[in-house]
């Protein structure tokens, strides 16, 4: 088998796996809406704040995991579920500190940060 199609291959298994993490984070945001901006009106965000952060969450999810998978679109997508995860993991999950979702967040934004500055696969084709 050529290399160049197993290394594509294994990339796109990749990037499935790490989109599949985001992926099923939507259907929650958007069901229990109300609820879900409470807890982030709970972390001291005003409530208008907090609908306008959620919609960009959500955004985020449903936009970044495509982007991801579209090779030439993967380091946008990338970028997006970083702006998603990074203030998640601060606002919710540094204080108080809640250890296996602090590093599962630190592996899941070593993938991203690992999508959003390597070379292309489709470079140089």
């Amino acid at each position: 088998m050529n290399q160049k199609l197993v290394h594509r291959s294994v990339d796109v298994i990749g990037r499935v796996c790490l989109a599949a993490v985001f992926v099923i984070a939507v259907p929650v945001k958007i069901t229990k809406f109300s609820s879900v901006v409470g807890a982030i009106v709970s972390r001291g965000i005003p409530e208008s704040l907090s609908v306008l952060l959620l919609v960009a969450a959500i955004a985020c999810l449903v936009v970044g995991p495509v982007l991801l998978l579209i090779g030439k679109k993967q380091k946008i997508g990338a970028a997006l579920l970083l702006t998603f995860l990074v203030p998640t993991t601060i606002i919710f999950h540094l204080f108080p500190f809640q250890s296996q979702a602090v590093f599962m967040n630190l592996g899941l934004i070593g993938g991203l940060t690992l999508a959003l500055t390597r070379p292309d696969l489709t470079e140089g084709d």
